[in-house]
């Protein structure tokens, strides 16, 4: 077994993963995402509150942790080894709720700040006037509305140990099974607590075998035996642990007894738990079993985060597949609708209806504003038709995927009236540019008159053509499509071949850009809820990377 000593490197290594595996995020509905997040919550707890601590100072105090199921008596048992009543143990269930941690006076200063377990605010267990009096509850909950971590300090135990108290692990209570899980994985020594009466649940077995995988130093006890069947029970479960490969670890058996041969609840007597504490002492005393059981856990612990990182990624990798898929239907709906766009614009779709009977009567009998307004008018439409399309086809695309978020189409009305500002701001664009070159055309003669539909009354003259008539030129010149021709010959007779050529080029660029940043702004605004996860392929590159960096700096074991 390879000696754990500090290695600042590997310490940087394992903060860098820390950092890769706090910014992974599993948001999509996926089979195994739940999987992925608790694994993630499980990982971030083992890191901050055992492994890069351990790293960091591996002559640090041994943390063992006594764990077991509902009704275990593991409160009474830390209460037994402590010899006085630090944790509530009753028939009340579930009995522990605020996690007591009891350590020799000389550590305090080891457990008493965020060294080990940031997650938990500590608190300080009330005094008692004496040993024979129960313990009062500590507060759930620190002052700055962490939960709380209750430390005890006694002679009791020798220095460099220290026993954590957790909640069930099977507690009916989510929290207080999430909050026994990461008190588990801050272990460098777990001793799993189970009884005479549900040694063979589940619960209990599935965290040997955890232990074991994890290669955790472990040791297990079996409470509540009664004497007549003690033998029996004892042989039954060591092949049980045989059987599971764990026949290697340390067993004690601790009998049925009266509830405290001190007059106490929750205190059994010395001699019922001599063997454990005496094993527990012997790995906080003898500095090479100290070192094999920091060094074994934490080692163990660092070969265990391949398969645990690994299978993180893969969830990482099946997100960013998913957002991939979802966000390739987006686009294909907006950009299927940007060529829609384009092709009717082409088609001279615009330029019909009521916009070509202004355009006919333009000017005698129909403005400048009136046909500029039925073509800008026309184009809100249309834009705001593809866009809805583009919604509708993408939640129905997205409706097939069980991972997408839900989201509804947004209707028609809502949507052109947003649009109607982007073209308005479009149409003042080509209106300033018309009247730009139509002042430039002017300086240098009088704009000839070149669109009149019918000759003015006798005596009346014919009055000049002007700026707003070059407008409605422009604007029927780039949305017009195939019937465009007429104003585009009209535009270039009124301010001149050339400034003609140079104000069309300029306008289709302004309406390119206006219906590519339309659809563009559109597309975002529907798949913002998507986006909004940022799922992204980074994350499973990020964190293998930072595995094979901590795995490259990581001890032989």
């Amino acid at each position: 077994m390879a000696i754990l000593e500090a290695r600042p490197e590997l310490v940087e290594a394992l903060t860098a993963l820390r950092e890769r595996v706090a910014a992974a995020r599993f948001p999509l509905a996926l089979p195994g995402a739940e999987r992925a997040r608790r694994s993630r919550a499980e990982l971030l707890a083992q890191l901050d509150g055992y492994l890069v601590p351990r790293v960091r100072e591996p002559d640090a105090p041994l943390l063992a942790v006594i764990g077991g199921s509902t009704g275990a008596g593991k409160s009474t048992l830390v209460n037994s080894l402590v010899g006085r009543r630090v944790s509530e143990a009753g028939v009340l269930r579930p009995t522990t709720r605020t996690p007591v941690l009891v350590c020799h006076p000389d550590d305090h200063h080891w457990f008493a700040g965020p060294r080990v377990l940031p997650q938990f605010g500590r608190v300080w267990m009330p005094r008692q006037e004496d040993d024979e009096q129960a313990p009062m509850p500590p507060p759930s909950h620190a002052e700055d509305g962490r939960p709380a971590l209750a430390v005890e300090t006694t002679r009791s135990l020798p220095p460099g140990l220290a026993l954590l108290d957790p909640p069930d692990i099977d507690s009916l209570i989510a929290r207080n099974r999430d909050m026994a899980a990461d008190l588990i994985c801050a272990a460098d020594v777990w001793v799993l607590v189970t009884t005479a009466a549900r040694y063979a649940d589940a619960v209990p077995w599935n965290l040997l075998r955890s232990a074991r995988d994890a290669r955790v130093v472990l040791a297990t006890v079996l409470a509540r035996v009664p004497h007549q069947h003690a033998p029996e029970i004892s042989r039954h479960y060591a092949a049980l642990l045989e059987r599971a490969g764990l026949g290697s670890i340390p067993r004690f058996t601790v009998p049925e007894l009266p509830e405290s041969a001190r007059g106490g609840y929750g205190v059994l007597p010395a001699s019922a738990v001599a063997p454990l504490r005496e094993w527990l002492a012997a790995r906080a005393r003898d500095p090479a079993a100290r070192a094999v059981a920091a060094s074994g856990t934490a080692i163990g612990t660092l070969r265990a985060l391949r398969p645990r990182i690994g299978a993180l990624a893969a969830a990482a990798a099946a997100q960013a597949a998913a957002a991939g898929r979802l966000d390739r239907e987006l686009n294909a709906a907006h950009r299927d609708a940007a060529e829609r766009v384009r092709a009717r614009l082409e088609a001279g779709d615009l330029l019909t209806g009521q916009a070509r009977a202004h355009w006919l009567a333009f000017p005698d009998d129909s403005s400048s504003d009136e046909v500029i307004d039925s073509l800008v008018d026309g184009l809100t439409g249309l834009l705001a038709e593809a866009v809805v399309a583009a919604d509708e086809r993408t939640v129905s695309a997205w409706r097939g995927e069980p991972a997408a978020p839900s989201r509804e189409a947004e209707p028609f009305p809502s949507v052109r009236e947003r649009l109607g500002v982007t073209v308005r701001r479009l149409r003042r664009c080509l209106e300033e540019l018309a009247e730009e070159e139509a002042a430039a055309a002017l300086a240098a003669g009088p704009l000839r008159v070149v669109v009149r539909r019918r000759s003015p009354p006798p005596g009346e003259e014919r009055p000049p053509c002007d700026a707003g008539e070059a407008s409605a030129l422009l604007t029927v010149a780039l949305l017009g499509g195939r019937d465009s021709r007429p104003a585009a010959e009209a535009l270039a007779a009124l301010i001149g071949p050339a400034r003609a050529a140079s104000v069309r080029r300029r306008a289709g660029e302004l309406l390119e850009e206006c219906v590519r940043r339309t659809i563009s702004e559109e597309r975002d605004r529907c798949g913002a809820a998507l986006h909004r996860l940022a799922v992204t392929p980074d994350h499973q590159v990020e964190l293998i990377g930072a595995l094979s960096s901590v795995l490259r700096r990581s001890p032989p074991g």
